[in-house]
């Protein structure tokens, strides 16, 4: 009979005993567990001792947490957290300097579980820890683990970080800034700058007055990985916090101390992998450094502003100058208004009367004119060719310049994502960003010059114009996914990817539809789907049973803590713990915490997640929401919480999650996964209409031969080609399979070779200076 739900059988531990085999009462209350337990061992004052996990972050036991005990746990009996928490404070507090070192290791270690930080802050500890850092005394080890232990102390929101004195902030600051200072206790200062960046406007403008950027960039500049990483993290943060002219301020600093280069040379293209959380940063530095252009992109032209006025003017002149230079003066108002009008109208204005108007939707806003005028002013030539060029055309197969800039700024917005507030969790960024001053306008210059060449290899018309924008955004958005390194390796690629090659992709896409639609054909695929579901039912099971490492996020900012999580391969249990940096694939033996499969009562998605509902202060991220879910279990209570890395992972995981709960499979990477499956078993089952059959069997392998003279590559000196003799009797000269020449045929070569023995060789006249290396392909593995 199997045991009640609320017990639980567990082990407890103690150093110097014989550990203890219970059944733990989930309704017995824990002091009368702890009095059971300490009269075993004979224990007396059972209220000074406390239960805690053997492994991993070695949580300890309360009555809000117990419900989490899982049949098998190793638990250890301990001194509790109040007493725990006194005699560190105590050892901090001591003279010996040994004792204070290991009481502050162990504060930072213990500081991690939640009951143990109320009760040693409650002692007043932080600000004990406060007086170790102002006093500036201790260095290098145990300022390290002071700084570690304030760290996890404050993890827990219990102190806000308005309350930090200026001293201590200001000696923070003085350790990066500091020169000769441990690398470890530079990253651990950074990390505290970074948490306290976001918290108040009186604490960032602190931060950015005393940490400079030029303090950052020599940070960022060194070798260590970690220490570097930190360094972007508070840049990230400063940026995020700033106000957009502050911010506009910092990314014109950063641009002439010529950061992009740095990260181009030194960390993107670096010896050293790139790692998610740089990737991170990178993406959000490209995002903000983007987003610099919303302002524009939002704001319409203003007709009526005579410096708006004079920059479209400007565009014109530099387009025509020569023919409206010097006789205007001698026009009539009138005339020089209706030459201004022929002239925007070759421009490509559609309101060639009054030009502004077209500039008056926003988005793209004078950031189409920005652009016009940066292709005007930095390539004059390519401009001067864009214009006249369609100028001399037929009015129906002109390609309107200024009507294709507003478009093209438009769609680039878009592809770029300008406007949109940065992801939490996004690491797709651009190489070639940070290696291009200017990015966005260069970028705008290139592809300006991509829509003439498409329009000319199109014929198109005017009332092919949008049909030709879209063959453009084609061929952005298919280079840009190749991820090119610079952006004359993008235009090379883009300008090779021709108006002829994407109808030959469109065809081939439009052909396996309609391969796939056929009436015959979607009864087969009906057939075959349910062995092809449970198929991709065993892969998602198998990439559970490989694991994924997450990363914990909270409200405030993006954490470095990580976890891992795997499915036991008997598919019964969720294990998942804490791992370290670095760790990619830890053994399911490492991961202390578990979840009975059996015990999984729901799967939530997105929005009904609790640690999505825990952000609803603020504003929710869109890419977190649609990375998050959550495993209910036992009751509704309880809930182990993930935000997957990639949405590929998130497909995957909730996809074998339902799996497990005897679901059906939602992702859209399963239906992904089905069309794959069925394209390539619908193809293989209609070979047999075109009468190719498909062994069963691979095809046997020969024995290798005695030697391999039989290849051999002839230099230009050697006169001819050179046969063997047969030393098969059936086969006395080296004759073609098929024609019965004298290797005639070559492809029947290496079929002959089989039968022949290097001998002495003779000169084959009708293949003299020729150059072959032959091989038979029947020894190739």
């Amino acid at each position: 009979m199997p045991p009640p739900k609320d017990v639980v059988k567990i082990a407890i531990q103690m150093v110097g005993a014989i550990p203890q085999l219970i059944e733990l009462q989930q309704t017995k209350p824990l002091a009368s567990v702890l009095k059971d337990v300490c009269d075993a061992w004979s224990l007396p004052n059972a209220e000074r001792y406390a239960l805690q996990y053997a492994d991993g972050r070695q949580t300890y036991i309360t009555e809000s947490n117990r419900g989490e005990i899982k049949n098998g746990s190793i638990l250890r009996l301990t001194t509790s957290p109040d007493q725990e928490a006194e005699r560190l404070y105590n050892g901090i507090r001591s003279n010996n300097v040994d004792v204070k070192t290991d009481s502050l290791k162990k504060l930072a270690s213990l500081s991690q579980d939640v009951t143990f930080a109320q009760e040693f802050i409650n002692r007043n500890g932080l600000k004990l820890i406060f007086c170790i850092v102002e006093e500036g005394n201790d260095t290098g080890e145990m300022l390290a683990h002071t700084l570690k232990a304030f760290m996890e102390l404050m993890e827990h929101d219990f102190v806000s970080w308005e309350t930090l004195s200026a001293a201590f902030i200001k000696k923070i600051v003085s350790y990066v800034n500091m020169n000769a200072m441990d690398a470890s206790v530079q990253q651990l200062s950074l990390s505290i700058l970074e948490n306290m960046v976001p918290s108040s406007r009186l604490l960032f403008d602190l931060v950015k007055k005393e940490v400079t950027v030029d303090r950052l960039l020599t940070h960022l500049q060194v070798t260590n990985t970690q220490l570097q990483l930190k360094a972007m993290a508070l840049l990230i943060a400063l940026l995020l916090a700033a106000t957009d002219a502050e911010r506009r301020d910092m990314m014109e600093y950063l641009r002439e101390k010529n950061i992009r280069q740095f990260i181009h040379k030194n960390i993107i293209h670096s010896s050293e992998p790139l790692g998610d959380e740089m990737a991170h940063y990178l993406y959000v530095l490209q995002s903000v450094s983007l987003n610099l252009h919303d302002r524009r992109m939002r704001t319409p032209m203003d007709p009526y502003s005579q410096e708006q006025r004079e920059l479209l003017q400007s565009l014109r002149q530099a387009a025509f100058e020569s023919e409206s230079e010097a006789p205007t003066s001698n026009f009539s108002t009138e005339r020089r208004r209706s030459l201004c009008a022929k002239e925007f109208r070759k421009l490509g204005f559609m309101n060639n009367s009054n030009p502004a108007e077209d500039l008056r939707r926003a988005p793209p806003g004078l950031l189409a004119l920005d652009n016009m005028l940066y292709f005007s002013r930095h390539t004059p030539n390519a401009y001067s060719r864009f214009v006249l060029e369609n100028s001399s055309r037929e009015d129906k197969h002109e390609c309107p310049f200024a009507r294709s800039s507003i478009q093209l700024t438009l769609i680039l917005c878009e592809i770029l994502h300008i406007g949109e507030p940065c992801s939490e969790t996004a690491q797709a960024f651009y190489p070639m960003f940070f290696g291009q001053d200017h990015f966005f306008e260069e970028l705008f210059c290139i592809c300006i010059q991509l829509v003439n060449k498409t329009w000319k290899e199109m014929r198109a018309t005017q009332e092919d114009f949008d049909k030709v924008l879209q063959v453009v955004r084609e061929q952005i958005t298919r280079t840009l996914s190749l991820k090119p390194t610079s952006l004359e390796l993008f235009k090379t690629r883009v300008n090779a990817l021709n108006y002829s090659e994407i109808l030959k992709l469109r065809q081939t896409e439009r052909l396996h539809q309609e391969e796939t639609l056929a009436v015959p054909v979607l009864e087969l695929r009906e057939r075959l789907k349910p062995e092809l579901l449970e198929l991709i039912r065993q892969q998602r099971l198998l990439r559970l049973c490989e694991g994924t490492l997450f990363r914990k996020i909270s409200s405030r900012r993006r954490q470095d803590k990580l976890w891992y999580c795997r499915l036991s391969p008997n598919h019964k249990v969720l294990h998942y713990g804490d791992v370290e940096e670095g760790v990619q694939s830890p053994p399911i033996e490492s991961l202390p915490e578990k979840i009975p499969v059996a015990d999984m009562k729901a799967l939530l998605i997105g929005k009904e997640c609790p640690h999505t509902k825990e952000k609803s202060s603020g504003k929710q991220n869109k890419d977190v929401l649609e990375l998050a879910f959550s495993i209910v279990y036992d009751v509704e209570e309880y809930c182990l919480n993930f935000v997957a890395p990639t949405r590929y992972e998130f497909c995957l995981w909730t996809d074998g999650l339902n799996v497990l709960l005897g679901k059906e499979m939602t992702s859209e990477r399963t239906q992904t996964d089905l069309d794959v499956l069925l394209s390539m078993e619908l193809k293989l089952r209609l070979l047999d209409l075109e009468n190719v059959s498909i062994p069963d069997t691979p095809p046997p392998v020969p024995k290798p031969p005695s030697n391999l003279n039989f290849c051999y590559d002839f230099s230009h000196a050697e006169q001819g080609i050179w046969a063997w003799k047969c030393s098969v009797s059936i086969m006395p000269t080296p004759l073609c399979m098929k024609t019965s020449k004298l290797f005639s045929c070559l492809q029947c070569l290496p079929r002959a070779v089989l039968a022949l023995e290097p001998t002495q060789a003779q000169p084959v006249p009708h293949l003299a200076s020729k150059k072959r290396s032959f091989h038979n392909p029947h020894w190739s593995r």
